[in-house]
């Protein structure tokens, strides 16, 4: 009797896997994956190999005329539907994609004067103050400073290093003066979290890429640790092992518009307009 054959993978981990070997960050993995499931179920589950450039028009279509979604938002789903078939089915696309585009947004950004920024500073307190004067302060992206661990911070030469950032560039940039002291004692409150965790047999963190096959002990130890991590513990989508994430972007995000509203800040209107 001869074995049977192992069952293909699912198109679906066929894309989670060609995503996690070109090291995409696993937001990323969601969202394409959410966008490709989208894109099967318009078309009736149609496999999207039997598909091409009509299809993914009608879609695209579909979002900027029914939906309508943004431009942005329209972008990322054709990415997500170029990576499929580019780089999962391997199949290329020869026609040009003319689907209708959603329409760009016109609409001018907002910023607040440094006297404006001090006010809505004032009104927050805790780790989420910490995390905005850092902000304001290093000029990091909203995910790069959740993201930072210990071993980025250099307190000697007063700067950050900023890893794997957007576009899978690293860069470094300065560690505000005024947040050294607040931030040294928040980190210490941070390593008694960890402490803690390790006394009760936890500890981890998520480490990027294949860091925790070649190095199997790194991710208990404190260089690893996040600067910013979540008050419970979790378990990994990617690895199932239970970590302490990174604080979520979106408690910071509601943190501000609280101050914000305490203020009662006035928005100055920039003058450029964006695109």
């Amino acid at each position: 009797m001869q074995p049977s054959q192992p069952r293909p993978k699912k198109l679906l981990d066929q894309v989670r896997e060609v995503i996690r070997v070109k090291h995409y960050s696993y937001r990323t993995e969601e969202t394409y994956v959410q966008w490709i499931r989208r894109y099967i179920l318009f078309h009736d589950k149609r496999h999207p190999k039997d598909m091409g450039v009509p299809e993914i028009e009608a879609f695209l279509t579909h979002l900027a005329v029914t939906q309508q979604v943004s431009a942005a938002t329209q972008n990322q789903a054709l990415s997500a539907l170029l990576f499929l078939y580019r780089q999962v089915l391997c199949q290329p696309l020869d026609e040009r994609i003319e689907a209708v585009r959603a329409k760009r947004s016109t609409k001018l950004p907002t910023v607040l004067t440094p006297e404006e920024v001090a006010s809505v500073i004032q009104q927050m307190s805790g780790v989420h103050r910490l995390i905005v004067q850092l902000l304001y302060g290093s000029g990091l992206r909203l995910r790069e400073t959740m993201q930072l661990r210990i071993k980025d911070l250099d307190f000697p030469q007063h700067q950050i290093v900023v890893r794997d950032a957007k576009g899978q560039n690293s860069r470094v940039t300065m560690l505000p003066e005024r947040v050294v002291p607040t931030l040294k004692e928040h980190l210490q409150r941070v390593k008694r979290i960890h402490e803690q965790d390790l006394e009760q047999g936890y500890g981890a963190v998520s480490l990027p890429f294949a860091l925790a096959r070649k190095y199997p002990n790194a991710n208990r130890q404190w260089i690893w640790q996040f600067v910013f991590p979540a008050s419970t513990r979790c378990r990994d989508p990617r690895s199932e092992a239970i970590v302490r994430y990174h604080l979520h972007e979106s408690g910071l995000q509601k943190a501000v518009k609280q101050a914000v509203r305490s203020v009662g800040s006035r928005w100055i209107r920039c003058t450029k307009p964006v695109g």
